[in-house]
């Protein structure tokens, strides 16, 4: 095991690793622009160094300054959490050259599904089912409209290098198409620095649902089953649960085992996601696989009992898998509300100073936040302050001991989520399981 892990990431995240590292006996060394001195991750790692101003492309995305860092350390391996540069494959590769171990998969498996179309393509050469569309990127809008009309409208236009919802365009006919093509080029080459973009099948109302994987050196996989993510706004996730109502028993084996036979195909390492289209017809395509621990993986230790971020530093350490997947068991029912610094109905970012904070607590609930009174939530990063993740014997009281922790959950000074999720908890559609990815826009839009 490692002697000691510098953590390339800020906030609630950052925490989260320190935690399993001290839990393990690794010294942990945290680094932080120069607002984020009085954070909860510098205070509660053995060692920090301050990295860059707030601007995150001089600080937290600034691969020299974090190898300076790792190497003042002395670190023997750099976890880079979710976000900033988790999944930059030249980050990873550096790592690796420079002689830290990169906690996570290989350089070489972070650029393949870094880019979906190259994603997509490489897992229907691996027998997963996959939504129907351009084998690779569009060229023109002429080609893409060729296409489109091939596979039938409606479809969406997405970005190959694209996540978080930017890129994105449905086109519903030659008019929509013709409009939305050039845009999605524009967002994907504005956020991504590439403006390649795909087309595929527009699944309508569909579940979003994600299969937690991993893989260790010695070509052994795992899943620990599924997480439903269909509520979300605007492509980003706001409440995530497991398991998913939409989701067979029958089915759940299905997805986990084509799941962990690409992972074994790709001899892919670490923690991953495979995230896929549920239609209403029960049948599922792979959208993407996220090559990072995810903000949402308290559901899955929630639900299983199981410390992912441990099992990421084992298995990055090159320990093989303790665990086979019958040891592996669902134990009731978890949920997660992700709090926002926010505006619950604009979802505007709503930074400015916590006057006061109270976090929930009793049996079955965890929050995981790097927030305290008096901290400042700052404009330079994302808005989550918070995750509020419970578990119950089912779904049903779930739902009653997050809607419990969501009334005690106190944030003044700013706008948060909070609002919001107790609508969501409250709301028929949601409590009876009907929902789909358009549930925000379908409801409280």
């Amino acid at each position: 095991m490692f002697g000691k892990v510098l953590i390339a990431n800020r906030g609630e995240i950052a925490l989260r690793v320190v935690r399993s590292c001290k839990e393990l006996g690794i010294k942990s060394v945290a680094v932080y622009s120069d607002v984020d001195r009085e954070s909860l991750h510098v205070a509660f790692a053995d060692e920090s160094v301050c990295i860059g101003p707030a601007d995150s492309g001089k600080s937290y995305r600034n691969i020299k300054n974090i190898i300076a860092a790792a190497e003042i350390a002395q670190a023997d391996a750099i976890h880079p959490g979710y976000g900033f540069l988790a999944e930059n494959a030249e980050f990873a590769r550096i790592c690796e050259e420079c002689g830290f171990t990169f906690i996570g998969p290989s350089s070489e498996h972070i650029e393949i599904m870094g880019n979906k179309s190259t994603a997509k393509k490489t897992m229907h050469k691996l027998g997963v089912p996959v939504v129907p569309g351009s084998d690779g990127p569009v060229k023109t809008i002429n080609e893409g409209l060729e296409l489109a009309k091939e596979i039938g409208f409606p479809v969406i236009i997405k970005a190959s290098a694209g996540g978080g919802g930017k890129g994105m365009r449905i086109a519903g006919n030659d008019i929509t198409f013709r409009n939305n093509f050039d845009l999605a080029r524009g967002e994907a080459g504005q956020a991504f620095g590439n403006d390649e973009v795909y087309v595929e099948k527009y699944i309508e109302s569909p579940r979003h649902i994600e299969v937690q994987v991993f893989g260790d050196h010695y070509g052994n996989a795992l899943h620990f089953f599924e997480r439903e993510c269909s509520i979300q706004r605007r492509h980003q996730k706001l409440l995530e649960e497991a398991p998913s109502l939409g989701v067979s028993d029958k089915l759940r084996r299905r997805m986990g085992d084509i799941s962990v036979a690409a992972v074994k195909a790709l001899k892919y390492r670490n923690a991953g996601t495979v995230e896929y289209l549920l239609d209403k017809n029960g049948n599922f395509y792979f959208m993407e696989m996220n090559t990072r621990i995810q903000v949402e993986h308290p559901v899955t230790e929630m639900l299983t009992g199981i410390d992912l971020v441990k099992l990421q530093l084992s298995v990055a350490a090159g320990e093989e898998f303790s665990l086979k997947q019958k040891d592996i068991k669902m134990q009731g029912h978890a949920m997660e509300c992700r709090i926002n610094a926010e505006d619950s109905v604009t979802f505007r970012p709503f930074p400015g100073t916590i006057t006061a904070y109270n976090a929930p607590g009793g049996y079955g609930v965890r929050v995981d936040s790097g927030a305290y009174n008096d901290y400042r939530v700052l404009p330079n990063y994302d808005s989550m302050i918070a995750k509020l993740i419970v578990l119950g014997k089912n779904r049903t009281e779930a739902i009653a001991i997050m809607r419990r922790a969501l009334d005690e959950f106190i944030i003044h000074g700013i706008n948060t989520s909070i609002p919001l999720h107790k609508k969501i908890t409250e709301h028929f559609a949601f409590v009876d399981g009907t929902f789909s990815t358009d549930f925000i826009e379908r409801y409280f839009a």
